[in-house]
């Protein structure tokens, strides 16, 4: 395998301390990156960078991990226009919300539901995003969930199992016996394409026991679990996910001291979804209350067609530094090796020999540009795997 340097790097973000000034993020000033194959296998002082077959000049720009986006759902077709366009103006909307998109989706074919999954995935790699975590969710029958799987797992290793996102219309009147599908027939199909099982444990949608019976039958079918926790109500959501050792808890925007307390003493990580909040006027999660307590805390898109239409980890960067209480620093490493750690996973996140070599080019002195200009298109090259991918 060939060996490239990229030098002369103004600021290079490692994600690892002892690499590093020390802090979280492993600042390296001056730096160099030397990748072999698909893998990082130095990283230091451009000065002191060995020799290589290649050589790449950053030109003084700064290099970050790629973002790691460990929530979306990616699986669906059509759009909400006309609900976020009522919501924004002011005025009700009775349409039928996430219901609209199962029907739509049911409709598509195969070749649409991948089309527009290799759409969002270019259009969240033109904004740095290396990995992504997608759901299905807006089948929410035997089959679509099991199709919308099974195209999932063409682009990603990190696929979720939603099939309890909501009840849907026919079987509004037996909530019961659709979890009795959601975690029969349905998991029975959808397992072998998953990683991941997720519940959507909120008033209206799934409760406290419903949640649990969904996600244990997931973990006895070998799948992991995950939870959307407390997003619109105070609920057992968290608590459940760190009682099961869920690698996430997503949302957390409201909060119990005992639900900050169990995310901080836990091992589950709670991710914020700003998006969500800014897309519907909502209270903000305040990451300031979870990262003081020492909770780990991810950032994610959570892009879907409803309340977070976004692909954009610098967006959602900038949002998290202006509206919830985070550093730069801090919103940077939770959007890289925070998604990784929401995800179990240490080969991504990260610019560590040993680590992917997923790595992205600022067409920015610093990291800091990132929320300093929001909405700017800074993202200026990509790498992943080692390969140029933009």
């Amino acid at each position: 395998m060939t060996t490239t340097a990229i030098t002369n790097i103004a600021s290079l973000v490692t994600n690892d301390p002892s690499l590093g000034d020390g802090s979280p993020l492993g600042l390296i000033l001056d730096a160099a990156v030397v990748i072999e194959g698909d893998r990082v296998v130095w990283t230091g002082e451009s000065s002191k960078a060995p020799a290589t077959d290649n050589a790449v000049d950053a030109g003084g720009r700064a290099v970050i991990p790629g973002f790691v986006d460990s929530h979306s759902h990616l699986l669906f077709a059509g759009d909400r226009t006309e609900e976020f366009n009522a919501r924004m103006s002011g005025r009700p909307y009775t349409a039928g919300g996430i219901r609209t998109t199962v029907a739509a989706t049911r409709a598509a074919t195969d070749d649409v539901l991948d089309a527009n999954v290799v759409r969002y995935l270019a259009e969240a790699l033109r904004q740095g995003t290396t990995t992504f975590e997608t759901k299905s969710g807006y089948g929410l029958t035997v089959e679509d969930e099991a199709r919308a799987l099974r195209i999932a797992a063409r682009h990603t290793d990190e696929v979720t199992y939603l099939g309890a996102h909501v009840v849907p219309p026919d079987y509004a009147d037996d909530p019961a016996g659709y979890v009795d599908l959601v975690t029969g027939p349905m998991l029975d199909a959808c397992a072998p394409y998953a990683r991941w099982v997720d519940v959507f444990c909120e008033k209206g949608a799934f409760d406290g026991d419903q949640a649990r019976a969904i996600l244990t039958a997931g973990m006895a079918k070998g799948l992991h679990p995950r939870v959307h926790a407390n997003q619109l109500t105070y609920g057992p959501g968290v608590q459940l996910a760190v009682e099961l050792d869920a690698a996430s808890a997503d949302h957390c925007t409201h909060l119990t001291d005992a639900d900050v307390d169990a995310l901080a003493q836990g091992n589950t990580v709670a991710t914020l979804l700003p998006g969500a909040e800014f897309s519907t006027r909502a209270n903000w999660p305040d990451a300031r209350r979870l990262l003081d307590a020492g909770a780990t805390v991810a950032l994610s898109t959570d892009c879907n067609p409803g309340s977070s239409f976004t692909s954009s980890m610098p967006f959602c960067i900038a949002l998290a530094v202006r509206d919830m209480g985070m550093t730069p620093d801090e919103a940077l490493w939770s959007a890289t090796a925070g998604g990784a750690a929401a995800l179990r996973r240490t080969d991504i996140g990260r610019i560590a020999p040993g680590a992917r070599a997923d790595l992205v080019l600022l067409d920015a002195p610093s990291h800091v540009h990132l929320a300093y200009r929001p909405g700017v298109p800074l993202v200026q090259a990509v790498r992943q795997r080692g390969e140029r991918a933009l």
